[in-house]
């Protein structure tokens, strides 16, 4: 069994140690206790948890893969513009049209939300 402490499960999910905390004492995700006494989360009811989840603030979409962070460059031609995010430890980099980022009014400094689509997705293990 996997088993994550509460700090290690908040980095997963993208929130903080409370939150997790305030997940698990609303009964919405389960922990049990180490041999050290701390509450962890097995892997197995973390994934679970995630896969319940589906709300993203009213959005219905097909794309599953979702990386909320902060713009940390914008950079707009006549015709393009490449907007870069910071995800947690993630870079993505996006290539738009100029318009659609000037609709969006995307700024540095700006939270958004790179929304993943892909027929091929590598997956490392560490």
């Amino acid at each position: 069994m996997t088993a994550f402490r509460i700090g290690e499960a908040a980095q997963l999910l993208g929130v903080s140690a409370d939150t997790v905390r305030r997940l698990i004492d609303g009964g919405r995700l389960t922990a049990t206790r180490d041999e050290h006494g701390h509450r962890v989360v097995d892997g197995a009811d973390l994934a679970a948890y995630v896969r319940s989840g589906g709300d993203h603030g009213g959005v219905r979409s097909s794309a599953r893969n979702r990386l909320r962070g902060i713009v940390t460059a914008v950079t707009r031609d006549t015709v393009m513009a490449q907007v870069e995010l910071q995800a947690g430890p993630f870079r993505v980099v996006s290539l738009m049209s100029r318009e659609a980022a000037d609709e969006l009014g995307l700024e540095v400094g700006q939270v958004a939300v790179a929304v993943v689509k892909s027929t091929t997705v590598v997956v490392e293990v560490p």
